[in-house]
């Protein structure tokens, strides 16, 4: 796929699509993949199989230059997460060449991004005590690192470049210095974490001698002509940090010592919301960032920032705020987004709905997944679709996320499927959590499933309730039950339904608050978000959770968006508390100590969680050939395990 011909081919995104250079480096197109870390790699740091299929896939999607994710050049000390990749050491060197090669054979080229933790090395991964410019307690970890002295400062600067001419020597297209995110060289860089009082602390000349001395190092090693990447922070929004005015002396002083581009981010671990943002922040949000540091240097710019579509990319290149657009969450969302885009598919991209389920299974030391795309970490096994020895007759119930995937699933083997729905259109709790503000993107992945089922042999049966009658009536071979879940209804005395609503019902606005004062019982992520949608209707919001925090079942940055928004609607938030009656005159609620207090609310409702409706399962089972109970209807979870059982069952139907 030649940037010449994808040029030609697509006049509406042609300057995506238009060759770029980074010092002598040409890519086929202007979209880098960003380095995100997966946890595929091994414990030793090397490369495996799995990480290979993994970057292969986005290569043959058409992306111009992928960026390896986090790759230290200290070991043990230095990781961030458990299967971190390292380039530490020559023994890992064919490994990492099978990698190069298998994506240059797809026409893209690809850099390394070079990295050092710092104060955010974790003991417990790493066995040692962390390091960094101060001896300043970590307040992700809670460790306190040991100030690293000058002699370890110089042997720092030599490992950098040793695994710099490794990685040439690999064959690796060019690296990338991971300068952003509050790590080793941004700890340096930072009045927030660097109180030192000699060469390498104090004004911002000295903070900057560490990179600026590992660019000399590695120029001194690879020439001139080698491109390097400088991974900066923009913004690291956090008091004592770093602020976009520094950061354009920051990007100058890094172009005179000898960077090839700038890849612009923002943020450091204290507010990584700015980094992996949540579902809120808008598309492009922080292409400002980029757009001012262009204006001050000669060299190229790489914007990111929750670029989820084609035209918003191509916008952003056209309008001269970018020279390169780092596409991340969404390649891991869809691997064929540049495809898609040059040949005129745009609107089949699977769009990443910034839910950060990617994120949250590498904070959890898991391996990356996609809430959206079931194939993430499963590239090069069999989780490939592929076509029944004999087509059967299928039945779907349910036409929510598990249902869909399930039936477009079960189709593409080549089976005969229905659909049926009860309600009049598709897309079950995934309208609903699409309702609160900021959730909008939700709506994405469900117009992504219902294009897909309108081109496929799918018969969509709606408005129409599945019996066990209908069912066996229609003979089929198997039936998927996806029926999802109903809310719960807590024992609590005096409730009913004149006194209390389902969160569920409010957001389908299938009933209205009478009132001003509204408690909402649970205080999880459907209770925040069920909050957030009432607050600014001239409501007075109470939520009380029994936890100690909102929104357990959130990632950390999902919750910290949660509790700020919160914040500025002023909602009243009742934590350690639990409801103990409902009353006619308010809500009897009792605190950690057991003591009780009335709330006065004119309305309650009810966020306490779900329950399975699988009423179907027993009236089917042993009368239909094969039965499958998924998604929410065998037991209330997430989009990421609804997709991922309905994608896998077409592997567990029999042939």
């Amino acid at each position: 796929m030649s940037s010449t011909n994808n040029a030609s081919n697509n006049v509406k995104f042609n300057k995506l699509f238009e060759a770029g250079l980074i010092g002598g480096l040409e890519l086929r197109n202007r979209i880098v993949m960003p380095a995100m870390g997966t946890n595929f790699g091994s414990h030793d740091g090397s490369v495996t199989q799995r990480m290979i299929d993994y970057y292969e896939e986005r290569a043959k999607g058409g992306v111009g230059l992928i960026i390896v994710e986090v790759t230290g050049v200290e070991y043990p000390r230095g990781r961030s997460i458990p299967a971190n990749l390292s380039i530490h050491d020559d023994s890992l060197i064919p490994a990492h060449s099978l990698l190069v090669e298998a994506i240059h054979a797809q026409g893209a080229k690809i850099a390394v991004q070079l990295f050092h933790a710092g104060v955010r090395s974790n003991p417990l991964l790493t066995g040692q005590q962390a390091v960094g410019p101060s001896a300043i307690p970590c307040k992700i970890l809670g460790a306190i690192p040991r100030e690293l002295t000058i002699e370890e400062i110089h042997d720092l600067i030599k490992k950098f470049g040793e695994a710099a001419v490794r990685a040439k020597k690999i064959g690796y297209d060019a690296i990338e210095l991971h300068g952003a995110h509050g790590h080793l060289l941004a700890q340096f860089m930072s009045s927030y974490f660097n109180w030192r009082r000699d060469w390498y602390g104090g004004s911002l000349e000295n903070r900057l001698r560490f990179p600026k001395e590992i660019v000399r190092e590695i120029r001194g090693k690879l020439g001139d002509d080698y491109p390097i990447i400088f991974r900066l922070s923009g913004d690291e929004f956090v008091s004592g940090g770093r602020g976009l005015e520094e950061s354009v002396d920051v990007a100058l002083m890094m172009e005179e010592v000898g960077v090839s581009a700038i890849h612009l981010t923002a943020g450091i671990r204290e507010t990584y919301q700015t980094a992996i943002e949540p579902m809120p922040y808008e598309q492009g949000w922080k292409i400002y960032m980029a757009e001012t540091i262009k204006k001050a240097v000669h060299v190229p710019v790489i914007g990111v920032g929750v670029i989820r579509e084609p035209q918003f990319a191509e916008d952003i290149l056209r309008g001269a705020k970018a020279d390169f657009v780092s596409i991340g969450r969404g390649l891991i969302a869809d691997p064929q987004w540049p495809l898609k885009a040059v040949t005129g598919r745009e609107n089949e991209i699977r769009r990443c709905i910034s839910c950060n389920t990617c994120f949250l299974r590498v904070e959890q030391s898991l391996p990356v997944r996609c809430a959206i795309n079931p194939r993430v970490g499963s590239e090069g096994q069999i989780f490939k679709i592929r076509p029944a020895m004999s087509s059967k007759r299928i039945i779907v119930v349910g036409g929510g996320p598990a249902g869909m995937v399930a039936a477009l699933a079960t189709e593409k083997m080549g089976h005969r499927v229905s659909l049926y729905e009860k309600r009049p259109e598709l897309g079950g709790q995934l309208r609903l959590a699409s309702r609160p503000p900021g959730k909008d993107k939700i709506k994405w992945f469900l117009e992504y499933l219902m294009r897909k089922i309108e081109k496929r042999n799918i018969e969509v049966i709606l408005g129409n309730e599945a019996t066990p009658e209908t069912i066996l009536g229609a003979s089929p071979d198997v039936v998927v039950i996806a029926t999802g879940a109903i809310p719960l209804i807590p024992d609590i005395p005096g409730i009913s339904t004149e006194s209390a609503y389902t969160a569920w019902e409010i957001l389908e606005n299938a009933r209205k608050i009478e009132g001003k004062v509204v408690l909402i019982i649970g205080g999880g992520s459907v209770g925040c978000e069920t909050a957030l949608y009432l607050a600014p209707k001239n409501k007075k919001v109470i939520v009380a959770e029994m936890l100690d925090q909102i929104s357990p079942d959130s990632d950390s940055l999902t919750r910290a968006d949660l509790a700020s928004r919160i914040k500025d609607f002023e909602v009243e938030l009742l934590l350690g508390t639990k409801v103990k009656r409902i009353e006619s005159h308010g809500v009897i609620v009792t605190n950690r100590a057991g003591k009780e207090k009335l709330i006065q609310a004119d309305r309650v409702v009810l966020a306490a969680g779900v329950s399975p409706l699988d009423h179907l399962k027993s009236k089917i089972q042993g009368k239909v050939r094969e039965t499958y109970c998924i998604g929410d209807s065998y037991k209330p979870r997430k989009i990421i395990d609804a997709v991922r059982e309905g994608f896998n069952i077409a592997l567990r139907i029999q042939s």
